[in-house]
């Protein structure tokens, strides 16, 4: 069986992702899995190894562009897909498959995209209640048993060549176990620990012999240059900017734990198999955990939780300042010094 996925826009929900990729090789070992997906994606997709290719759709988030769009979908028709899963519930990511006459189109209904989809799940998001338990249900048989079961957490693969490259270019070392911190969030400030917090965290880490990467796009440069601890700077690197996303999932795989808002790269790094120490505020845990086994999870839960906004409406932002640095340097304590 050839399958056309229709692949998330967000970093987060592209690795996630990988369970439903696991699950249909696992199920049907001869499935050919194409994706198509966000030029940035690709080299994300690269490190997945259940995927045979992973297919540029140049089109900016919330897009249309037909005629793009039209011409991807003339090439793909030539590859004689027999089924296409469109995980995004927008209109727009349901037309490739229909252009390309894909005879299996699945998804749910979404944005009232009758015809474009023709095998339309229900979606009870009282059931299906995280992201990955959804895309999982597109994957499973029409009308099978729900939620369905997450039988396989994302793994990404590690280039071993481009870490040591990285280390090299960047002149890190591993002298010191590594903590790396995450601390932005393309979502917004409501889901942003403050710089402060992390800039405590950092102080009490570098006192105790642990040395920090501060890893993200080039948008979050300037949170980190407020990170930077007072005292004992030369354990703290500021990476932000200086990498590519796929540097990010090689260099992650080195550290001993990941400090990180509910942001992609926290999915990232809960797939890059290390110590994960994940801190929610206007966001859920319950949603989008990370999918690992190791992981701490940092959530209040305050009567206003979760607002899903991405600044704080009522100003105060108690969900991420009562989440204080002393507690999750305690959690990375409790777990890589017993």
């Amino acid at each position: 069986m050839k399958i056309l996925v229709v692949a998330p826009a967000w970093v987060g929900d592209m690795v996630m992702a990988q369970s439903l990729f696991k699950q249909i090789k696992t199920d049907c070992p001869d499935a050919v899995i194409d994706v198509l997906a966000p030029e940035w994606s690709i080299p994300l997709i690269r490190r997945m190894p259940e995927i045979q290719k992973g297919i540029s759709l140049p089109i900016g988030h919330g897009s249309l562009r037909l005629s793009t769009r039209m011409r991807k979908a003339k090439i793909l028709a030539r590859k004689c897909y027999d089924r296409a899963i469109i995980l995004p519930a927008t209109w727009k990511s349901a037309l490739v498959p229909f252009f390309a006459k894909i005879p299996i189109r699945t998804g749910f209904l979404g944005e009232f995209r009758y015809g474009l989809v023709n095998d339309i799940r229900a979606l009870d998001k009282t059931v299906l209640n995280m992201t990955v338990l959804r895309y999982l249900a597109l994957g499973d048989v029409k009308n099978g048993s729900l939620p369905p079961e997450i039988r396989f957490y994302p793994e990404l693969d590690v280039d071993r060549q481009n870490r040591d490259r990285m280390i090299r270019y960047l002149g890190l070392t591993l002298d010191r176990p590594v903590i790396c911190f995450c601390p932005g969030a393309e979502y917004g400030p409501a889901k942003q620990w403050p710089p402060a917090f992390y800039r405590e965290l950092a102080d009490m880490l570098i006192a105790n012999g642990y040395q920090i990467w501060t890893i993200g796009s080039r948008k979050e440069a300037g949170i980190a240059s407020h990170i930077h601890p007072g005292h004992a700077g030369e354990f703290y690197r500021n990476l932000c900017g200086k990498t590519r996303l796929e540097d990010v999932v090689d260099l992650i795989s080195l550290a001993a734990c990941v400090v990180t808002n509910d942001s992609g790269l926290m999915h990232v790094a809960a797939a890059s198999g290390v110590l994960v120490q994940a801190i929610y505020g206007s966001s859920t845990p319950s949603y989008t955990p990370p999918l690992t086994t190791q992981a701490d999870i940092h959530y209040r839960g305050l009567n206003c939780s979760p607002c899903f906004k991405r600044k704080c409406p009522l100003g105060h932002l108690r969900c991420l300042k009562e989440i204080l640095p002393w507690e999750v340097y305690h959690s990375i304590e409790k777990r890589l010094r017993h």
